[in-house]
């Protein structure tokens, strides 16, 4: 999810560039929020992208930290230290 995003964030900054149509702002929250977070961020700041946004950040934000919570949680259940 994390490349997926990467690479629609750095599509998104071409056509943006070319004024031609663009990925839909829903789409590149979307996926930042359900497993891309890491390649929202690598995206926004490595393209330059929707970076003045406060709800990019957010979203990629809120989106890490879930993801991160639920993998600590994984590696906590896998050692039998919750559950």
């Amino acid at each position: 999810m994390s490349l997926a995003a990467l690479i629609l964030y750095g599509a998104d900054k071409r056509k943006a560039v070319r004024g031609v149509w663009r990925i839909p702002e829903k789409v590149l929250l979307g996926i930042s929020l359900l497993g891309g977070a890491v390649g929202g961020i690598l995206g926004m700041t490595l393209f330059r992208h929707k970076t003045r946004h406060a709800a990019f950040w957010a979203a990629n934000l809120f989106g890490l930290f879930w993801q991160l919570a639920v993998v600590l949680i994984l590696f906590l259940y896998q050692f039998g230290w919750i559950g």
